[in-house]
């Protein structure tokens, strides 16, 4: 699998993810170390976890498989902290309960450290200086080689990485951002990506897919066996059910017939390499399902549907983005 640069780092990862959401709760251990196993042996090297998927148990079923199964040395092991499943508080940015993640984090993981530490959202109640000098004690201490952050809108994104250059004695420097993206969401693309483009920062997509929408699993019923018709996942799918999607879907599975490849290879390899994407996250539940989404490698999308694709996604941006001068 071809590698990239993550942002302007020398860290390079492979241009594809392995997304654990689903271990230890839809996904057992031998999936889990089928899935990892698979993923090697393509060349993937990055994986992607986080403390709160299934209460750290996700992180703990990684810490297992590269225990045994896979070398430490040939991952990169990114996982995110500062979720918190509170009824009070959704998002803790502070030292105390940062630091006290990355340590949990790091013993389920089994590991000295990560290769890319991720805050998992802005906290609002957190003063942002407190949560990036975590940050960069992260990195400084050695339990992290690389900082990242995850669903930050474009101004905290160019508000975080701004003190890091302006503030005295920082040195650490914001390697990735990871946010959804994909044909069916594209709302990214009116400050965020622009921004990671502009401060050298990756961008790592999650749910490429659409949630799973875009493969066509979804146009005429809903499976069984799908997320769809999960009870804990349904709401998770159903905003991109509607009208709107269904025409992004169909032109997707168009294009499929006319490549001789399936939806799920088009839409993933058209989010891959739009600009400023280092490696969108797929989440699979099966290695099956991992399969079909690596034999995107050998295919690039013809400069011809890749237009009409975007065309037919197309987000919708006025003032300020648009058509200002006109106002």
């Amino acid at each position: 699998m071809e590698q990239r640069h993550l942002g302007r780092t020398g860290l390079r990862v492979s241009r594809l993810g392995l997304g654990t959401l689903n271990w230890a709760r839809d996904t057992d251990e031998q999936e889990a170390a089928d899935q990892l196993k698979t993923f090697w042996e393509a060349g993937g090297t990055l994986v992607d976890t986080a403390d709160i998927y299934a209460d750290g148990g996700a992180e703990y079923l990684l810490g297992r498989l590269t225990d045994g199964l896979i070398p430490r040395d040939d991952l990169v092991i990114a996982t995110k902290a500062g979720s918190v499943l509170e009824a009070e508080r959704r998002v803790d940015g502070s030292r105390r309960h940062l630091l006290a993640a990355l340590d949990a984090s790091l013993e389920r993981l089994g590991t000295s450290y990560v290769d890319l530490w991720q805050l998992h959202a802005f906290d609002p109640h957190t003063p942002l200086e407190e949560t990036l000098q975590v940050l960069d004690l992260a990195v400084t201490s050695g339990r992290a080689r690389y900082a990242g952050l995850a669903n930050f809108s474009g101004w905290q994104l160019a508000k975080a990485a701004t003190w890091q250059l302006a503030a005295p004695g920082v040195r650490t420097r914001l390697a990735s951002t990871q946010m959804e993206y994909s044909l069916l969401q594209r709302g990214i693309e009116r400050e965020v990506l622009p921004a990671a483009l502009d401060l050298g920062i990756g961008l790592l997509p999650s749910s490429p897919l659409g949630r799973g929408v875009l493969t066509g699993k979804y146009r005429n019923a809903t499976p069984a066996d799908s997320r769809g018709a999960s009870e804990h996942l349904a709401p998770f799918v159903a905003p991109y059910l509607d009208e709107t999607a269904g025409r992004v879907v169909e032109a997707v599975s168009t294009a499929a017939d006319g490549l001789a490849v399936t939806p799920l290879q088009v839409a993933l390899s058209w989010v891959r390499d739009r600009p400023g994407v280092t490696a969108p996250i797929v989440g699979a539940r099966t290695a099956q399902q991992l399969r079909a989404a690596l034999s995107v490698e050998t295919l690039s999308l013809p400069d011809e549907i890749r237009r009409a694709l975007d065309d037919v996604s197309a987000p919708v941006h006025h003032y300020p983005d648009h058509d200002w001068s006109t106002l």
